[in-house]
């Protein structure tokens, strides 16, 4: 389960939680930021929607933002795909603290899955929170 049942829009709010995002928007940072960083990677322009880092306004329901998260997935599955490609592009991204060389297509992708493992540690407790225990590992 990804979502916590209670609603994508959980967030605590008690001590050091005071104003952090809801898990909902934490999803769709995550998102968001694998689709910029996987343009980077590609050498393309990063979606106009993914704003900065927030992903798009019109995206707000547990499955709009399940669908986002599957295509940012997809996203950054094509520029792993893209490794091996000597001569294909790959750019900066303004989010990312990697510039000119060191911008490469797998420090890219590394920095994205570092982030995920960094918000997936957040949505743990999330849903810990709202009496959810999240699988150990995928099947």
């Amino acid at each position: 389960m990804l979502c916590p049942p209670t609603s994508n829009g959980f967030a605590p709010s008690d001590g050091e939680f005071k104003s952090v995002r809801a898990f909902g928007q934490m999803v769709k940072h995550l998102s968001a930021t694998n689709y910029i960083l996987a343009a980077a990677a590609l050498g393309e322009a990063p979606p106009a929607d993914a704003g900065d880092e927030l992903g798009p306004d019109a995206v707000r329901t547990k499955a709009e933002i399940l669908n986002y998260l599957n295509g940012s997935f997809v996203q950054l599955n094509r520029a792993i795909g893209a490794i091996g490609q000597k001569n294909a592009p790959t750019k900066s991204s303004p989010i990312s603290p990697l510039k000119g060389a060191d911008a490469t297509r797998p420090a890219l992708v590394v920095e994205s899955l570092m982030h995920a493992f960094d918000h997936y540690g957040q949505m743990v407790e999330y849903l810990r929170m709202n009496g959810v225990v999240p699988p150990a590992r995928l099947p």
